[in-house]
């Protein structure tokens, strides 16, 4: 369940391990963020420990959500950039979600396509035979038995 910033109080900095509970990203993940330059460096402690603050937080968020959403590293990247300018217009970012909907989109399509033709070879046999007379085993040896491109 998602609990908004204001639900709970932040601490002014916090270490990597608080702010992977708060986020729900792996330490290692949040870790491979900095390195790819998604996530901006963060202090240091005098023991040389990460410490993060809210700006981390609310970056990590929103990098998680474009994850969930299935936008690539590239795209996140972008739309951070994007969201670094405020006052710039959105055309961009409209343009890489409209990209990423055509590609969800034809995702599915094949997705859909690929279920019709499990669908059919796995109606075509009813168990019970040798797997030498197996209607499955012989599609998938020959994908000439296809109905479906996939």
């Amino acid at each position: 369940m998602h609990r908004s910033l204001k639900n709970y109080s932040l601490p002014r900095v916090m270490p990597i391990g608080t702010l992977s509970e708060r986020t729900g990203v792996k330490v290692e993940t949040i870790r491979y963020y900095e390195q790819a330059g998604l996530l901006p460096e963060p202090e240091r402690s005098e023991g040389n420990q990460r410490r993060y603050g809210k700006a981390h937080l609310e970056r990590l968020n929103f990098i998680k959500h474009g994850r969930d959403l299935g936008f690539s590293v590239e795209a996140i990247r972008a739309l951070l950039t994007l969201s670094d300018r405020p006052t710039m217009p959105c055309d961009e970012a409209h343009a890489i979600a409209s990209r990423h909907l055509a590609d969800v989109r034809s995702k599915i399509a094949r997705l859909r396509s690929l279920e019709s033709e499990l669908e059919r070879i796995s109606s075509c046999c009813s168990g019970g035979v040798p797997v030498a007379d197996c209607q499955v085993i012989d599609a998938l040896a020959d994908h000439g038995c296809c109905q479906h491109e996939h």
